[in-house]
């Protein structure tokens, strides 16, 4: 069941008005509705997987509560261990099993060796990543003293599989969402109305923008070898916008969601295209597991008290983990190390932290310094997602060589050249409507304050839009991840 499809626009409403109408004022009520819905919506993608979901959620609820009860340290890291074990195990199999076996089984034919590979034809469970880290934080949580083991399992289990974040984030913390599950909650109209205005800007992202882009950079990457390296970068600026309108309209229709059921989610973006280093970029994109991997990664490693060497080691480690988690497959390391880069120069002169809040902050135009630092990072971000994207870390060297090839400078060859056109005049509006709105939590948050006439008219712009120019219906990205 997509966020963009039919089936969840009659599920949301269905949900919400038992929600708010049957469960009104009676929270553990709510919360049960809420847990049946999020295993109907999971199931919805294969039922199968269910099991594998309730099971990782009975291991860690199980391993926290005995945790709690361990009389020693000795007889808590039993537990602990079991737990991450247990969970990391099953994230290797269906994720990684393949890729361990293949790569080891090439690179034993490197050496002369014949060797029959002998891969497992799995299915990865939609979402697996993310509820895994749930149950991680959690445990690691409990096993450090942050929090005490949560004995009721309908909330539990409401935390780790609350349907608007089950498949695809943000990656919530027990601290942060467990006290809103046992916390009282009323309807508020505001509210609603801010989590469908959210909700609706998402819609306008994925379907408009991510979904059209989506056509373009397939068309573009799977054929890289017969285009010029001006369509090459009109492909790799295709795929940057399609990303990010994908992942952060994913995760502002998953807040605006949650915000109907009076929850409000970690945020997961902060407008990273406006970054001026690559250091800030990462404060701003995927913010839910950058945090993830410094508090649970970064941090227990060292982090920064321990020199030089151990800031530089402890960031190349996070970042190619960074990469291998969004999946088995060797371009994404390369982009993980090709961050590590970036990011080098922030670490040695310790600069990572000079850009905490947002660009221009009161003024209607960046300096001419910040304009060139945002095109700069832009432009690594850019190169970076082409190994994000392509096949292979060979077919990436190519597109990125040819790129930087003579025929730059050639016009750019590409079919429905009009809508192309059209794609990337959504993408300056929405950039201007985000750049104007940076301030904010998202993009059109203080919309509501805009004169009626005007606020009613943007609405209807982006609904027309939404039906009038709607892509080709592509699955989010981050559901494979």
């Amino acid at each position: 069941m997509f966020f963009n499809s039919i089936s969840f626009a009659i599920f949301l409403p269905v949900v919400f008005f038992i929600y708010w109408f049957l469960g009104k004022d009676r929270l553990k009520l709510q919360n049960i509705l809420l847990l049946v819905a999020s295993y109907f919506f999971y199931a919805c993608w294969d039922w199968r997987f269910l099991f594998l979901l309730l099971f990782s959620t009975l291991l860690d609820y199980y391993t926290g509560i005995m945790m709690g009860k361990a009389k020693n340290q000795h007889i808590k890291k039993i537990w602990f261990w079991l737990s991450i074990s247990i969970n990391l195990g099953f994230l290797g199999v269906f994720k990684y099993y393949n890729f361990f076996v293949s790569s080891f089984a090439e690179g034993l034919t490197a050496l002369g060796f014949q060797v029959n590979a002998g891969t497992l034809d799995i299915i990865l469970p939609v979402g697996i990543s993310f509820y895994t880290f749930h149950g991680l934080s959690y445990v690691i949580d409990i096993y450090k003293d942050r929090i005490k083991p949560e004995l009721n399992f309908i909330d539990y289990s409401l935390f780790v599989s609350f349907f608007p974040l089950l498949v695809a984030g943000p990656i919530e913390r027990a601290t942060h969402l467990l006290p809103q599950i046992q916390h009282k909650r009323s309807f508020r109209y505001t509210n609603a109305v801010d989590g469908l205005r959210q909700i609706l800007w998402g819609l306008f992202k994925k379907v408009v923008i991510a979904d059209n882009c989506a056509e373009y950079a397939n068309m573009i990457f799977n054929d890289s070898d017969f285009y010029p390296g001006s369509t090459l970068v009109l492909g790799a600026l295709f795929f940057t916008f399609q990303i990010y309108c994908d992942f952060s309209g994913y995760s502002d229709i998953a807040l605006g969601t949650a915000r109907l059921f009076g929850i409000e989610l970690l945020r997961n973006f902060a407008f990273p295209y406006f970054s001026r280093d690559i250091a800030e970029f990462w404060r701003r994109w995927h913010i839910s597991l950058s945090t993830w991997f410094r508090d649970y990664l970064y941090i227990p490693l060292g982090g920064s008290k321990g020199g030089m060497w151990m800031k530089i080691r402890n960031t190349f480690i996070i970042f190619i983990v960074s990469g291998f988690w969004h999946g088995a497959n060797w371009t994404f390391i390369v982009w993980g190390l090709l961050n590590a880069l970036y990011i080098m120069p922030s670490i040695i002169f310790s600069t990572n932290r000079n850009h905490l809040g947002p660009v221009a902050p009161g003024r209607f135009f960046p300096s001419l310094k910040e304009f060139l630092a945002i095109i700069l990072t832009f432009s690594l971000t850019a190169i970076a997602w082409i190994f994000f994207r392509a096949e292979s870390v060979g077919h990436a060297l190519s597109y990125i060589s040819e790129i930087f090839s003579s025929s730059l400078f050639s016009i750019p060859e590409l079919a429905k050249m009009k809508m192309a056109v059209i794609t990337m005049a959504f993408v300056f509006v929405m950039m201007t409507v985000e750049w104007f709105g940076r301030d904010e939590q998202y993009a059109i948050a203080k919309i509501g304050q805009w004169p009626v006439a005007l606020r009613w008219g943007f609405y209807y712009s982006l609904l027309i839009a939404i039906f009038v120019f709607a892509g080709s219906g592509q699955e989010f990205i981050y559901f494979q991840f």
